[in-house]
């Protein structure tokens, strides 16, 4: 017991230190880019010594890789509570589906941390492998294709294929709200919600089982 007491300040000694170099990473590359930062920055940003860095990332390409890595599963944890909180106890499909949206709209579309993984994998994307793009575009779906797969269970969708009816369903939602331009504040907001129901309706008409036609 005396060992696992002693061992647990030391643990989250730990957590914390690689939270610290992570956040000092980020916005390292995010405001000075990636080769315009130095390990020795960074380090000096988190308050930890260059070796430490080192330590637990190994280059500064991995500590980018990390950075990325983290931001999106902070993303995919977000979409998994919008899951959670608007697509379990459903009476009307459509409305848990539009609330979903909504949640990922300001959750997690319109969180510091998306808008700081869309500018990193923009700026730093000669530095990243094309099988983290691929994971980053995988991970988010997975879990709507899951709930998705459910509703298909139950009769309320038809769902021949979840991970293709995911995408269908992201494509006319919220991905589609981010490919229109800015606009004034109210203006924004009331374009998204209609585009959001729209989308949903099609999304419903599309995937409806013959008996709901």
């Amino acid at each position: 017991m005396t060992a696992n007491l002693t061992n647990k300040p030391r643990r989250e000694s730990t957590i914390r230190k690689r939270a610290d170099i992570l956040e000092a990473a980020r916005h390292l590359f995010l405001t000075e880019g990636f080769n315009r930062s130095s390990v020795d920055a960074v380090a000096a940003q988190a308050n930890v010594s260059k070796r430490t860095v080192y330590d637990y990332f190994g280059d500064k390409r991995a500590l980018l890789l990390a950075v990325v890595e983290e931001t999106g599963q902070a993303i995919v944890a977000s979409i998994e509570q919008a899951i959670e909180d608007k697509l379990q106890e459903v009476s009307d499909l459509e409305q848990a589906l539009i609330a979903f949206c909504e949640q990922i709209m300001t959750s997690t579309v319109g969180s510091a941390d998306y808008a700081a993984l869309l500018r990193l994998v923009t700026m730093e994307a000669e530095h990243l492998p094309d099988s983290m793009y691929e994971q980053m575009d995988r991970m988010p779906e997975e879990a709507l294709a899951r709930r998705l797969a459910e509703f298909g269970q139950c009769g309320w969708l038809k769902v021949p294929d979840a991970e293709l009816a995911a995408k269908h369903f992201a494509a006319l939602t919220f991905l589609l709200v981010l490919s229109y331009p800015g606009q004034e504040r109210r203006e924004e907001v009331a374009r998204s919600q209609w585009l959001i129901i729209e989308g949903v309706r099609a999304f419903l008409r599309a995937y409806a089982p013959e008996h709901r036609e």
